[in-house]
C-alpha cells in the first residue's frame, strides 16, 4: 500500500487559507477593550462628577476617603499614601474588579488574540515559534482569578446596595427621604443585574459550588447551585460584554448628570 509523506510548515504571522474576514473579531475586541481601558483610566483620575443625588458611579463604589454622604470612610487623601502617588477614591477600588476581568477565562482568550495575536484567530499563523503557556511569570499570575472572584462577589452586594440607595430621594421641602424611581435608578439596577450575571456565571464559581465533586447526587443543594451557575455560564461571553459596556455607561450617565449635561428624569 502506497503512502505519501506530507511536509508541514509553520505559517507566518497572519498567513491562512481562510477566506472569511477572520480579522474582524479580534479587531473589534481590540477596539472595544482599548476604548474601555482609556475611558476607565480617565474617569478614575478625574476625582469629580462621580455622584449625583442618590446615584454613585460604580467606578467609585464603595466610596472611601471622600467628603460625601455616600462615603463609607469620610475624609480626604489618607496619610499612608505617599505624596508622589496620584490619589482618587477610584484608584482604591478599580484594581479589584479590573483584576477579576483581566484574569477571567473568557477575557484571556479574547485579549490574547486581539492584543498578542496568540493566535490572531483559528488556523491563522502566529508571530512566534514556541508556546510557553501560562506556566511562567507573568502569565502564571492568571491563576489568582479564583481569589479575585471572592472580591467580585462582595462588590455585587455593594453595588446592589447602591441601587437600593438610588431609589430614595430627598423631599425638597422637608428633606425627608421618599421612595422613587428615576432613570438613574434603572441604570444602576441594570448594572447590578448584568454584573451579577457575569460574576455568578464565572467558571471558578462553577467549580467552587460543586464542580470538583465526583458525584453530585449526594449533594442536592450544591447540584442546584451548580446548575444555576452553569446556566449563566453558557452565556458567559454575552454577560461579559454587556456588563463591560453597561458599567462604563453607568459611570458616564452619573457623570453627565453631575455636570448638568443630562437631566435625570423621575419616573415616579
Amino acid at each position: 500500500m502506497a503512502s505519501e509523506v506530507v511536509q508541514l510548515t509553520r505559517r507566518g504571522w497572519g498567513e491562512t487559507m481562510r477566506r472569511d474576514v477572520w480579522w474582524l473579531q479580534p479587531l473589534t475586541v481590540f477596539v472595544i477593550l482599548s476604548a474601555f481601558l482609556v475611558y476607565a483610566t480617565w474617569a478614575a483620575f478625574q476625582n469629580a462628577h462621580y455622584e449625583y443625588g442618590p446615584y454613585l458611579s460604580p467606578f467609585y463604589s464603595p466610596l472611601l476617603f471622600a467628603n460625601s454622604p455616600h462615603a463609607l470612610i469620610q475624609g480626604s487623601r489618607p496619610s499612608w499614601i505617599p505624596g508622589f502617588i496620584p490619589f482618587t477614591p477610584a484608584l482604591l477600588i478599580l484594581p479589584l474588579p479590573a483584576g477579576f476581568r483581566l484574569t477571567c477565562y473568557y477575557y484571556r482568550g479574547a485579549y490574547y488574540k486581539a492584543f498578542w495575536a496568540d493566535p490572531s484567530s483559528c488556523a491563522v499563523g502566529e508571530p512566534r515559534n514556541s508556546y510557553r503557556g501560562e506556566r511562567r511569570f507573568p502569565l502564571i499570575l492568571q491563576n489568582v482569578h479564583r481569589y479575585f472572584l471572592y472580591f467580585a462577589l462582595v462588590f455585587i452586594v455593594i453595588l446592589a446596595h447602591d441601587a437600593y440607595v438610588a431609589m430614595w430621594f430627598p423631599d425638597p421641602a422637608t428633606g425627608a427621604m421618599h421612595f422613587g424611581i428615576g432613570v438613574g435608578t434603572l441604570v444602576l439596577t441594570l448594572n447590578v443585574i448584568l454584573l451579577g450575571g457575569y460574576t455568578f456565571g464565572c467558571h471558578s464559581l462553577r467549580h467552587f459550588v460543586g464542580g470538583y465533586l465526583d458525584r453530585m447526587s449526594g449533594a442536592p443543594v450544591r447540584k442546584k447551585c451548580y446548575d444555576c451557575v452553569s446556566c449563566l455560564n453558557r452565556g458567559h461571553m454575552r454577560w461579559a460584554w454587556l456588563s463591560l459596556f453597561w458599567v462604563a455607561f453607568t459611570d458616564l450617565y452619573v457623570r453627565l448628570c453631575s455636570m448638568g449635561i443630562l437631566h435625570d428624569v423621575r419616573l415616579f
